[in-house]
């Protein structure tokens, strides 16, 4: 065959990758030494066969590279001189070339079933969260429902302060009995920054404010209802509601006073 004939005809390729025949062999590594065309042809094949192992097998680092080309290059030398063919430690590197793609590609997929177990945990810990929280809001809810509905707590509508904030209004759900407070604060404005809503109890003759909490935002419950302790004050004839500096004042801002509504008894 002429050059063109054994580049087209295929023999190279089987020759790069072992299946000629020892006759068929020799043939082409006479032409090698014949022909630079041909030496330069079998170079290319060979370049193409790492690539595609490259291409195929997860990244090897290049001095990993360099090594097993350069011992491949031990085995088999496209030299001037005759070429003698080692098959036996060819077929060992290519093996080895093979069992390096195949350890990093296990590795591979280790660390891929890693990150998919690692991310499947973390979806389930935010469900849990998520459960979690809609557990806390359901028992808020239930906890509103029965302050509401309960015969123990009567309720009581503080309006605006016409001066102030004609729009506002607060609601009061009072137990007497426990002393306990619950305060609606849905209907007030939100607090400027630097400021906080101050509860306080009142009696009229003489009027005697006394502060019952701080309606912190910090602290405020999705449905901005607040749990007030009423234990320490005597009796309370009236709610007022003031905007005050944040920590709360000792006694109210009158010209401040959002709500004001009074307790029957």
């Amino acid at each position: 065959m002429n050059v063109q004939e054994l580049i087209e005809s295929g023999n190279l390729e089987l020759y790069v990758a072992g299946s000629l025949s020892i006759e068929e062999s020799r043939e082409v590594e006479e032409a090698i030494e014949k022909h630079p065309e041909i030496k330069q042809q079998v170079e290319m094949i060979e370049a193409g066969v790492i690539t595609l192992a490259e291409a195929v097998s997860p990244p090897l680092s290049a001095l990993i590279w360099s090594q097993i080309v350069d011992n491949i290059r031990k085995v088999k030398s496209l030299s001037d001189s005759k070429p003698s063919t080692n098959w036996g430690a060819i077929t060992g590197w290519a093996a080895a070339i093979l069992a390096f793609a195949g350890i990093f590609w296990m590795l591979k997929e280790k660390n891929d079933l890693q990150d998919r177990v690692q991310y499947t945990t973390t979806q389930n810990t935010v469900l849990e969260e998520k459960v979690t929280n809609a557990e806390t809001q359901l028992a808020d809810a239930n906890e509103v429902l029965d302050v509401i509905r309960s015969k123990e707590y009567n309720s009581y509508t503080l309006p605006g302060n016409q001066a102030v904030a004609p729009q506002a209004f607060a609601k009061v759900y009072f137990n007497k009995k426990d002393k306990i407070a619950y305060i609606d604060a849905k209907g007030l404005p939100e607090a400027p920054r630097g400021k906080v809503y101050q509860v306080w109890s009142l009696t009229m003759q003489p009027l005697t404010p006394t502060s019952v909490g701080l309606l912190d935002a910090t602290a405020e419950t999705k449905n901005r209802l607040f749990r007030v302790d009423m234990s320490q004050v005597a009796s309370t004839e009236a709610f007022g509601i003031t905007l005050e500096p944040e920590g709360g004042s000792e006694t109210p801002t009158m010209d401040q006073l959002y709500t004001l509504g009074q307790v029957t008894p």
